[in-house]
């Protein structure tokens, strides 16, 4: 219910929705349907057997919708002179794909930018982790040459997230009129690349980066989950911003 509630708030086309019995059982499924009718959105009632062969969920809430998502050209994407985006490169679990889409939407990262190797951005596990943010929150995939050559046509610094790199505050330190380490060359929108859950960033994303930052943690810590990690540093970039 959440995610068709999402997308009718966002202005999607459905193109048409299955419902049972199960969606009138509670105010908010009998709300939906009539948010459905409003919208004129085409509703077929089946039996909750059918929509239970249907739907991925074990315990579906009687409705299945088909949602036309909005397509974003990469320079569609509303990246202003101090905007920040958030870069997925291969991040395998779909959890944490939909977690990082909602958590750069949340924070008000201007878009998304999915590499190869990551789960597919409209799969359901990533849709349900997501909370509908997709509906909102640009996201675009890309090869790699073309993300480059994006990157480089809009002037977007690249700072990818490393165990080893400078610590996150030393490099947020040295961001716009000359101060600290940064210094001139981060000026203009950046990139916050995020990496695989296990193997990290691509080596020749890490050489096109112009940074590469770390988050300092407490003795005897090993990693954090990637979709926590871009959240902190999401969140940092953008305050210093």
């Amino acid at each position: 219910m959440r995610l068709v509630e999402e997308a009718l708030a966002a202005g999607l086309r459905l193109r048409g929705a299955l419902v049972s019995a199960e969606l009138d059982r509670t105010a908010r499924g009998a709300a939906l349907r009539v948010e459905l009718e409003k919208h004129a959105v085409p509703v077929e009632e089946v039996g909750t057997r059918t929509l239970e062969k249907l739907a991925d969920t074990e315990t579906p809430q009687g409705i299945v919708a088909v949602v036309e998502p909005r397509k974003w050209a990469p320079d569609e994407l509303p990246l202003t002179e101090r905007g920040v985006v958030l870069v997925i490169d291969g991040v395998q679990d779909p959890g944490n794909v939909g977690t990082l889409i909602r958590t750069a939407h949340a924070l008000g990262a201007a878009g998304t930018i999915v590499l190869r190797g990551t789960a597919d951005v409209v799969g359901p596990k990533v849709l349900r982790a997501a909370m509908g943010a997709t509906f909102r929150h640009p996201v675009i995939s890309l090869d790699d040459a073309a993300f480059i050559a994006w990157a480089r046509r809009r002037g977007v610094t690249l700072w990818a997230a490393a165990a080893d790199g400078t610590p996150l505050h030393r490099a947020i330190g040295g961001t716009g009129k000359g101060k600290g380490e940064g210094g001139k060359g981060d000026d203009g929108p950046v990139g916050v690349i995020v990496g695989n859950e296990g193997a990290g960033i691509r080596p020749h994303l890490n050489a096109v980066s112009t940074k590469r930052v770390a988050i300092p943690l407490a003795q005897g810590a090993e990693s954090l989950n990637v979709a926590v990690a871009a959240g902190i540093l999401l969140y940092e970039v953008l305050r210093g911003r």
